[in-house]
């Protein structure tokens, strides 16, 4: 299982690098005239749940379906129900910049109450606004859990978190967040990631195809283009944004290594490097048994039986050697390195934070 790990790390590096040396058009590293995302969030019921709904304790729960009930002209007394089949959620969504009405956007449904798995549920119609109480979309539809939840007489097997889902496509918009492109003598190009060489790249390739001037880097994270007088028309801006987006230039890249330790998942860009460095590691392995142990009275001795456990601990360090690293300047060499010290995943964390801290890794640690 550890060198099939390694081998999917190596191919991910080397995917990294390719890219990273390769052309790349605009669109896909900034965003031309961007318009802001509306953030939404609306409160809803989940129903359909097989017993792993919300409980007695969660009151809100039995509020909600008793004002929907009165919808369809049921009265039940909150006392009267007894849920396990739904749950309140909290129910999120971003709309871009450019929806339309009638256009769909993804959604995601957390539990809000005590409910133990939403898999299998269905949302019930949900409108979500923003801040000001306006509704922008109304969601509803089956979810998505990606996992499952199993429970009986006490025991559970769980797989991924099922108190969150998501609905595809699940929200539709009822209004538009913009009122469209407006025809101006200058558009902005702001990139995705803030970066002065990609900035700067951006601004010379604009120039290169319609002329010096045309486009003029304002920082790290926006490039302002002229549009000519003739794409100022009507019908004529989109199709000189389009021209604009498709340019080819190569961006530059931060060097960076990505380290999740919640997972145990370390991804490493295509600029890191590490300079000539010793690496030891070794892991400190701890094992506690607890063996129940039960005293039983001798027949007609009228004494008591007594359980106890007795426990054991034994402690143990895996057997490493000293590996010498002579310095390496790709990606591929770097997991090429790592797979030579023959530790785990978890283990390749706290060596990047060690060669971080000894000022070998030439790149910047991001843990998440």
């Amino acid at each position: 299982m550890r060198r099939l790990r390694w081998r999917e790390l190596a191919i991910v590096a080397m995917l990294g690098s390719t890219a990273a040396s390769g052309a790349t058009r605009i669109k896909d590293v900034a965003s031309v005239q961007p318009v802001r995302t509306m953030q939404v969030i609306g409160y809803g019921l989940v129903v359909g749940l097989n017993g792993t709904g919300d409980t007695q304790r969660s009151t809100f729960t039995l509020q909600s379906v008793s004002s929907m009930l009165k919808r369809f002209g049921i009265t039940v007394p909150q006392t009267d129900l007894r849920l396990r089949n739904a749950a309140a959620v909290m129910v999120t969504a971003s709309v871009e910049g450019s929806a339309k009405e009638g256009t769909s956007c993804d959604v995601v449904v957390s539990s809000m109450g005590d409910a133990t798995s939403l898999q299998g549920g269905t949302l019930l119609l949900t409108p979500l606004s923003v801040a000001d109480g306006t509704v922008y979309a109304m969601a509803q539809g089956p979810l998505s859990v990606g996992g499952s939840s199993i429970r009986e007489n006490g025991n559970e097997i769980r797989r991924n978190h099922t108190a969150a889902g998501r609905i595809p496509s699940g929200a539709l918009i009822e209004k538009s967040v913009s009122a469209g492109l407006k025809p101006d003598s200058t558009i902005s190009v702001v990139l995705f990631q803030a970066d002065y060489t990609t900035a700067s790249r951006i601004a010379e390739a604009i120039n290169g195809k319609f002329g010096n001037g045309a486009a003029l880097a304002l920082d790290g994270s926006s490039v302002r283009v002229n549009v000519p007088q003739q794409a100022q028309a009507e019908g004529k801006l989109v199709d000189f944004i389009s021209s604009v987006e498709l340019l080819e230039i190569t961006p530059d890249v931060i060097a960076r290594v990505i380290v999740n330790e919640r997972t145990g998942t370390v991804v490493i860009g295509g600029n890191v490097s590490i300079l000539p460095v010793a690496i030891s590691h070794g892991g400190l392995n701890i094992e506690i048994e607890s063996v129940p142990i039960v005293s039983q009275p001798n027949a007609f001795s009228q004494g008591q039986t007594v359980t106890t456990q007795l426990t054991r601990v034994s402690a143990g360090e895996d057997s490493t050697s000293v590996v010498a690293i002579n310095g390496v300047s790709t990606v591929q060499d770097v997991a090429k390195a790592l797979n030579s010290l023959k530790v785990s995943p978890r283990d390749i964390i706290a060596i990047f934070q060690a060669l971080k801290e000894a000022g070998a890794l030439k790149a910047e640690l991001v843990i998440i």
